[in-house]
């Protein structure tokens, strides 16, 4: 079997492809333009992708191609509709990012709380040395124990992020975005509108769709406290990036964090590039997903939906 991967550098140099390697004559480009697409797929039978679309045009242009691995959860970068009908399998990793993320939402707001770069510094500048008193309370901060976390998404993500704010002590309450997911009796089941009234953080966990594309705006982020906390770790396009920023400039919040924008890279004329009080916001480059042992479970994640598909392939191939 050929197997391409079009962007392999978004796993990373340090993470081992060997695991697909194994499976076939494994061809590996660190990135992928457009125009690029049709030629490096070739008759390849099958590709993996992570950001590089999958169209119906690079479909028909490939007649070889029968396996579309995405290195990731979501499949917004591959026409499934289309693939569906050409008898293209798709298949996506799930879960393997969900420490990872879990662990860098606790990270940043932990952050956005205690002021730690701030509190660094006093120490590293001097000013603590030159200091009589044996701390520092110019950088207040507040506890969660006591506090409302509010989980916006609550898939599995969603889920573990509201067992570690527990353990913190917060009340956790959540919005379903689908309607669908509830976690019974464990976290308090609120609409949007009181879940941002009543909480003092609040993370998203949700994917980019019809129901959460600005899903917060300049009206909703109004009905947030002005000591809150906003913590994006689901996709760019569900808070309104400019009315973020205005409400973070107004005050409108305390503060915000963010690890994914609508466009990546983040373009330098962002209004987040220009805020005036960019100590309010905290920014992560999309790296939620990437903890090492993360990016080693999706190559395994991958190799695995590569051998299933060889495995049933060799079931479906009639003997002579």
């Amino acid at each position: 079997m050929k197997i391409v991967f079009l962007d392999a550098a978004t796993v990373g140099a340090d993470i081992s492809l060997d695991p697909i390697a194994r499976l076939g004559q494994l061809t590996c480009y660190p990135a992928t333009a457009a125009d690029d697409r049709i030629a490096r797929i070739g008759d390849a039978e099958i590709v993996i992708t992570n950001k590089v679309r999958i169209d119906s045009g690079v479909m028909d242009a490939c007649p070889s191609l029968r396996l579309i691995c995405e290195a990731a959860t979501g499949t917004d970068n591959i026409d499934t509709v289309q693939a569906r009908q050409r008898g293209i399998s798709v298949r996506n990793v799930a879960g393997y990012s969900t420490a990872s993320v879990v662990q860098l939402t606790m990270a940043v707001t932990l952050q956005l709380i205690h002021h730690i770069d701030r509190m660094d510094a006093y120490v590293k500048q001097g000013r603590y040395t030159d200091s009589r008193m044996f701390t520092c309370t110019a950088y207040p901060f507040s506890e969660l124990a006591g506090k409302q976390w509010g989980i916006i998404g609550l898939g599995q993500i969603g889920r573990h992020v509201g067992e570690v704010a527990a353990a913190f002590g917060a009340h956790v309450a959540y919005y379903s975005t689908t309607g669908r997911n509830t976690s019974g009796k464990t976290f308090e089941r609120m609409d949007l509108e009181e879940l941002l009234r009543t909480s003092d953080v609040v993370s998203i966990h949700a994917p980019l769709n019809d129901r959460t594309r600005n899903l917060i705006d300049r009206h909703r982020l109004r009905l947030m406290k002005p000591t809150a906390l906003i913590v994006n770790m689901g996709r760019g396009g569900i808070i309104n990036e400019p009315d973020l920023a205005e409400a973070l400039d107004e005050g409108l919040i305390a503060g915000a964090a963010t690890d994914v924008f609508t466009q990546e890279p983040l373009p330098a004329d962002h209004p987040f590039m220009h805020l005036r009080h960019p100590e309010r916001m905290l920014f992560t480059p999309h790296i939620g997903w990437a903890a090492t042992e993360a990016r080693q479970r999706l190559v395994e994640g991958i190799a695995g939906n590569i051998a299933d598909f060889i495995g049933q392939t060799s079931k479906d191939t009639p003997t002579a």
